[in-house]
């Protein structure tokens, strides 16, 4: 994918950087780990620090100084989970913000504005992410509204696109961001297929595949993503939203997905959790109090060449904030290595036939 801030090889996963920060990590750090594209959440920068504010300073790419690529959500599915606090109607949702009780809404036209402001090199179409378990008529008012704000979100962002904060230098001359549109349809076949068809109507320049880990069976998740890929244009990216295990981004790509994100390794790390070749390695367990070894033997990373188990274990233990940051970069470097070795892999196949 040939972005205005990066140039981004697939498949990729895509650390999250909720705030405007990968938590507990530096964005110098996530530059020398390789990772060419994060996420920016459009609704909590929105209510913190306000997009407007991050537009008067020169963009989220300019706020929080990186350099590289920035996908941004639609802010569709933080407001599907606030749920008592939301209403919802054609025109877009009504919520209230978590962080004071005020009210906002948020239509299409609103969420591709805020995310012109933010100065994503990718853009999220509006949508409603459908509850599990969900009946077919509720799955089915819910793909409409999203089929619906997906025209909006694309007439609108077509209209001002050139409005984002670093349009008018001369470096980016020629270089425009892209729409995903968001496939929907709870976890109903026909449903998907319907959402797939209209969105490849509507021509966008990639497409997601929505409404997924919102607590099915991961058989079911697995099933839907193999029965909606392949409506889905080959030669635009496909992008799979919010999984998973490391197990599961190299099964996903297999299967022909080019982009995945999971707050996974961020969230598990600060719970202790590592991610090692060796399979999911708890890393508060008493038996590694005097453990020498790094975290993972076949791992590479800054973590694993300088510390010890014995050590993490101990920052764990002692509720040391340095631990959050070493977990997490640990587990980052592995997610993403391990997307490394899924694309040499492909290219070595490609090299042979």
């Amino acid at each position: 994918m040939i972005l205005p801030h990066a140039v981004v090889e697939t498949p990729v996963f895509m650390p999250v950087g909720t705030a405007g920060s990968v938590k507990a990590v530096p964005q110098h750090l996530l530059e020398e780990l390789d990772a060419r594209i994060i996420l920016g959440n459009t609704y909590h920068l929105y209510l913190r620090p306000g997009h407007e504010l991050i537009r008067r300073m020169g963009g989220l790419h300019r706020f929080m100084s990186w350099p590289r690529a920035i996908l941004t959500d639609s802010g569709g599915f933080q407001v599907f989970s606030l749920n008592e606090l939301r209403k919802i109607s054609e025109e877009g949702v009504e919520f209230r913000s978590h962080l004071d009780g005020s009210t906002h809404f948020f239509s299409p036209e609103h969420s591709m504005d805020v995310q012109i402001a933010l100065g994503s090199d990718i853009s999220m179409a509006f949508d409603e992410c459908t509850e599990y378990p969900a009946d077919y008529s509720r799955a089915r008012r819910s793909l409409d509204l999203t089929l619906k704000w997906a025209a909006r979100s694309k007439e609108h962002l077509e209209r001002h696109k050139h409005e984002r904060p670093w349009a008018q230098s001369s470096d980016f001359e020629g270089k425009t961001p892209s729409l995903f549109g968001i496939v929907q349809g709870g976890m109903y076949k026909d449903l998907r297929r319907e959402s797939a068809e209209r969105l490849v109507e509507m021509d966008f320049p990639g497409y997601a595949i929505g409404g997924l880990s919102v607590g099915e069976p991961r058989d079911l998740t697995r099933e839907v993503i193999a029965e909606t890929l392949p409506l889905l244009p080959k030669d635009k990216p496909r992008y799979v939203m919010g999984v998973g295990y490391p197990d599961e981004i190299v099964e996903y790509s297999a299967m022909g997905v080019d982009m995945m994100d999971c707050v996974l390794p961020t969230r598990a790390a600060r719970h202790g959790l590592l991610f090692t070749s060796e399979g999911r390695l708890n890393i508060k367990n008493k038996k590694f109090a005097e453990d020498e070894g790094p975290v993972d033997p076949e791992c590479g990373c800054l973590v694993c060449r300088r510390y010890s188990r014995a050590y993490l274990r101990h920052l764990m233990a002692a509720q040391e904030p340095l631990s959050a940051v070493l977990n997490t970069l640990h587990n980052l470097a592995f997610y993403l290595e391990t997307m490394r070795k899924v694309r040499e892999g492909i290219e070595a196949v490609a090299e042979v036939s």
